[in-house]
């Protein structure tokens, strides 16, 4: 029978979000219900809140989780309830032009549940169907997912922490390993600090970088940075990055540069401060508006290769295991990014503390015992 459980909503455009009733359907085939044990607060659940995504409200937010498996549809057969899972937002299809080429990371036909979670009785818009952020909508008790979004690992990783692999961590870890192809002996330089920047400094240290160079406006941010590993840190507010990654290079430029803001000015930045034949990864999402401007000649001239990074271009089902494993041997802090565990109630906060910069992650805890992390 469908379930009423208690969720996070924004309303409209703008609006403080709210706490409500939702409706979850019993899973359709191919489907699968989650208990949410904790989800990140992500930024892209403050872009959903401000209309910046689409105009598709209410929005249950909430996308970076990790739970435990409680029912699955008809034909489910990778995930069986009682499993450990975190959730995914790119269901890879198996049977696109991308899959078909056996690169299923660019996978072009990724999918979502077919039914809807609804805004339940008493409701003003009572029956009103809901849109989950990123096709998984996860700071509520239970979701409804394509069992293609949930991706099994080891119950050894607190689930605040294992959750937050479903999107920013994942993403920038991606974005250096994955995407940048960071390997021994590399220079690397990340700009933007943080969790998916932090995620970039992590995984091109893991990757054998032998110079990680921090740049950020924020000193609290540029310190996190070196507990992740970075070898050196630069204040952009302070002094010019790009000829400061060049002086910590022997004068080249890094081998590649990671941009995870998501601007113009940083991405230029990016741009002149890798080495000739480096690589630029841009995994900071930019606003529809944002245009840049490069010379043709300098595009030409310094060689290389300029790429975005989507979503760390993972496939869950590799990387997911691979970076709990990681975690297990003591490779690969997770719980270093989870800043504080919070209540459904104290989302909105939360978006204010991001904000500020005050955290790195703050992340929801939906069982009576907040995660000690």
């Amino acid at each position: 029978m469908p379930q009423t459980v208690r969720g996070v909503i924004a309303r409209s455009k703008g609006a403080e979000v709210e706490v409500v009733d939702i409706v979850v359907p019993d899973p359709g085939p191919g489907e699968a219900v989650v208990r949410v044990e904790a989800c990140g607060v992500c930024h892209t659940d403050l872009h959903y809140r401000e209309g910046g995504i689409n105009d598709e409200f209410p929005f249950l937010l909430g996308h970076e989780a990790a739970g435990t498996v409680e029912a699955v549809g008809e034909g489910v057969r990778d995930v069986a309830p009682g499993d450990f899972v975190i959730l995914n937002w790119r269901a890879v299809c198996g049977q696109c032009r991308a899959c078909a080429k056996g690169r299923p990371w660019y996978c072009f036909a990724t999918h979502n549940a077919t039914q809807k979670m609804t805004l339940a009785e008493g409701d003003p818009m009572a029956g009103t169907e809901l849109s989950p952020a990123l096709g998984i909508g996860a700071f509520i008790e239970k979701t409804l997912v394509a069992a293609g979004q949930c991706t099994k690992v080891d119950r050894e990783a607190s689930a605040a922490a294992a959750g937050l692999l479903g999107c920013g961590v994942m993403a920038g870890f991606g974005a250096a390993v994955n995407t940048g192809g960071v390997s021994r002996g590399d220079s690397v330089a990340v700009i933007g600090c943080g969790g998916v920047g932090d995620a970039a400094v992590a995984g091109a240290a893991l990757a054998g970088a032998t110079t990680v160079i921090a740049v950020d406006v924020d000193d609290r941010k540029l310190e996190g940075a070196r507990r992740f590993g970075a070898t050196h840190t630069v204040n952009s507010r302070e002094t010019d990055p790009v000829e400061a990654i060049r002086e910590l290079t022997g004068g080249h430029g890094a081998d590649v540069v990671i941009e995870a803001v998501g601007r113009p000015e940083t991405y230029r930045q990016a741009f002149y401060a890798r080495d000739l034949a480096g690589t630029v990864v841009l995994v900071g999402v930019p606003t529809p508006e944002m245009e840049i401007t490069l010379p043709l000649l300098d595009v030409f001239g310094r060689g290389g290769a300029l790429r975005s990074s989507w979503y760390g271009d993972c496939l869950p089902s590799r990387d997911f295991p691979m970076l709990i494993d990681l975690y297990r041997q003591g490779r690969f802090d997770l719980d270093g990014f989870v800043s504080e565990t919070i209540g459904l109630e104290e989302v909105e906060q939360a978006f204010d503390k991001m904000h500020g910069g005050e955290v790195l992650r703050s992340v929801v805890v939906l069982d009576q015992k907040k995660e000690q992390v």
